[in-house]
């Protein structure tokens, strides 16, 4: 029975599991030696055994394999290893075809110091900040009374304890949806990310509060990881992360929406104070009643100061006044116009006399009369006449017809 290179056969009968466990484990002997890095889950040290056995886990994933290695290359290597602790080995796949596992053949152990940890920290801290995962931009604002918050924590913890006892303290009429993880170890991150996929599901979190007491650097390991650093990243729910003390800043810390020193004062942050809150309020509300009694003051002494000026004491003194001022004018006007129909008549009177004394008739009545012809031309020279002509002759009562005769 032959296969081609694409690993499929080149006859259509079935393959045995023996023939497929073969193959398998023919291919992964192609891969030869790797470096491994992950965290230890479990050692088995059997007395008076040479072969150790080690149980590798992927921090990052729910994943683990079986490390066979021998206690000389462990001893060597890692004398003080123990559960918990990152690790560097070199090992050769191997495939078990009876028993269809893969395992690692280990021939070095290395375990991963204080140093080369900081410096493998330090380069993730700097490819998640190039790649926008610290933006400060993009944090968003707590609510100011979230109707629910959620918290993620170790099961019966003194962050758990904390942060339930003083939020509740602040605000007794919060909620908690609480999701209890494991906060060490290998199996807390893909738990802690499982917790935040729940809670951010979940349309009555407004925000979530993952909190833990302090430890080692070891200890604090799973919130400087990858996976859960992008998980916090691609939460819709603004996140507060609480780990730790006040000098401790594991990379999740960068990323939350929201750092807190400690889990006390996550609690802190995530709800208001009612006593404070209380007491603003009432603030508020003196300072408002300050406010609308100075104004009602003020606006009743304008009022009295309307009300005490003589227009609105007695209304009437305008009517008075005003008839007073009518009466007055009515006064001046009849003076001014009495006066001015006196010298009016004074005028017309002398105007009259100079008439009079200038007047024909007033010459007539002292015994002239006034000789006018015909046409009515009045004679004033002897010569303007001939003989027999008619003339008429005025005087002051009647006329008379007469002819010249000479």
């Amino acid at each position: 029975m032959s296969a081609d290179e694409s690993g499929r056969s080149s006859s259509d009968e079935p393959w045995p599991v023996r023939v497929v466990s073969q193959k398998v484990g023919a291919w992964i002997a192609r891969l030869g030696w790797v470096w491994v890095d992950g965290q230890v889950a479990q050692i088995s040290r059997r007395p008076g055994a040479s072969t150790v056995f080690l149980t590798l886990r992927d921090p990052s994933a729910d994943l683990s394999l079986t490390v066979t290695t021998n206690r000389d290359v462990l001893d060597a290597g890692a004398p003080e290893l123990r559960e918990g602790a990152r690790v560097v080995l070199h090992a050769k796949p191997e495939f078990y075809a009876a028993r269809g596992t893969l395992s690692l053949r280990a021939d070095e152990i290395r375990q991963v110091g204080l140093g080369e940890l900081l410096a493998r920290l330090e380069k993730l801290k700097k490819l998640l900040a190039a790649e926008g995962l610290f933006d400060r931009a993009r944090k968003r604002r707590l609510p100011f009374l979230p109707g629910r918050v959620g918290l993620i924590t170790g099961r019966a913890s003194a962050a758990e304890r904390d942060v339930l006892t003083n939020a509740r303290r602040r605000w007794p009429a919060v909620e908690f949806r609480t999701v209890n993880v494991a906060v060490q170890g290998s199996g807390a991150v893909p738990q802690i990310v499982d917790a935040l996929k729940v809670l951010d599901a979940d349309p009555t979190v407004d925000v979530i509060v993952i909190a833990r007491g302090g430890g080692g650097i070891e200890d604090l390991l799973p919130f400087s990881d990858e996976a859960l650093c992008r998980a916090v990243f691609a939460c819709r729910t603004p996140v507060v992360s609480a780990i730790g003390h006040e000098t401790d800043a594991p990379l999740v810390d960068y990323v939350a929406d929201l750092r807190a020193s400690t889990p006390t004062d996550a609690a802190k942050r995530v709800v208001p104070d009612l006593t404070e809150e209380l007491r603003l309020i009432q603030q508020a509300r003196h300072r408002v009643e300050r406010a609308v009694r100075h104004l009602v003051d003020r606006e009743a002494n304008r009022l009295d100061g309307l009300r005490s000026r003589p227009v609105l004491a007695r209304p009437q003194v305008m009517v008075e006044q005003r008839v007073a001022d009518v009466t007055a004018l009515r006064q001046r006007a009849g003076r001014t116009l009495q006066h001015r129909l006196g010298a009016a008549e004074d005028e017309l009177r002398h105007t009259l006399a100079r008439l009079r004394a200038l007047s024909p008739a007033a010459t007539l009545e002292r015994g002239y009369a006034i000789v006018q012809r015909a046409d009515g031309h009045v004679v004033r020279a002897a010569g303007e006449v001939g003989g027999g002509d008619p003339l008429r002759v005025r005087l002051a009562e009647g006329e008379l017809a007469v002819t010249v005769d000479g």
